[in-house]
């Protein structure tokens, strides 16, 4: 049976910024692990896209599968597009294109002119080519990566966008949250994602699909799709969209875990 995949970066202005992404000169490696390289895009190119979605930085399972939000986080995102509607018509970018290596260092660059010039570049890109009808920022520095393309000479002119900002969908679970703490704070972000949802469907000038159910207090396994293979680069395990955490940074100090990445093939895959 054939299976669909990302095609990549074939057409303007899109294969010309794959050709020329920013290097430790612009991310500098005591900041960012630029040794795993850059990780650019997930979703549509094609100009058929009807939301924008803006993410953070991409973590361990993206470094392998060289697309950002394919982990929990993303299945999660992948969940919130089931809702509107969008299975296929939307386009992930990230703050940073490189992984945040340290807490404090997200935001110490976020206001970076050539980190923001090269990635409103890609939102300029996005825009020229797709009918977006919505931007939804999740977490923070997605917030003023979005606000800084609003500032920026390439936004002048350009007719205003919805726009949505929520929390990440990792939130909950940072900082050592509580298991009770957890749950609050995913059923308070959960009623924030209801929100916007309601907000942004009658927005939307085309859908692929019927939307899903609105969230209840807690993530269900129908809220977490897998990560549809159309969006992967050809060859890629079919398990890399289905699981939600198979790479792990491993090491006993901190330099050999910057190097280390850990695959394991999940138990659900038999051998």
């Amino acid at each position: 049976m054939p299976i669909d995949f990302c095609p990549g970066y074939t057409t303007t202005p899109f294969k010309t910024l794959a050709r020329n992404y920013p290097g430790a000169d612009i991310y500098p490696t005591d900041d960012f692990r630029t040794e795993w390289g850059p990780i650019l895009h997930r979703g549509r190119l094609n100009g058929t896209a009807r939301v924008l979605v803006i993410g953070q930085d991409p973590a361990q399972s993206e470094a392998v599968v060289r697309r950002i939000l394919v982990g929990n986080a993303g299945k999660r995102v992948q969940g919130f597009l089931h809702k509107l509607g969008i299975r296929k018509r939307y386009v992930i970018l990230n703050t940073y294109v490189y992984s945040v290596f340290g807490q404090q260092a997200g935001n110490a660059h976020i206001h970076d002119p050539a980190i923001a010039a090269y990635r409103n570049l890609w939102i300029a890109g996005v825009l020229d080519k797709s009918p977006i009808d919505a931007v939804v920022a999740f977490g923070g520095l997605a917030r003023q990566a979005w606000e800084a393309w609003l500032d920026s000479p390439a936004a002048i002119g350009r007719p205003a966008l919805h726009f949505e900002h929520l929390p990440h969908p990792t939130s909950p679970t940072a900082g050592g949250a509580s298991e009770a703490q957890a749950a609050a704070a995913t059923a308070t972000m959960l009623a924030k994602y209801n929100a916007a949802i309601q907000r942004i469907r009658p927005l939307l000038g085309a859908i692929d699909a019927v939307a899903s159910p609105l969230y209840g207090n807690a993530f269900t396994n129908d809220d977490l799709p897998d990560i549809p293979m159309a969006d992967l680069p050809p060859g890629t395990p079919a398990w890399m969209s289905t699981e939600e955490e198979w790479a792990k940074r491993v090491g006993d100090t901190a330099a050999i875990k910057r190097r280390t990445i850990q695959i394991v093939v999940p138990p659900s895959v038999p051998l």
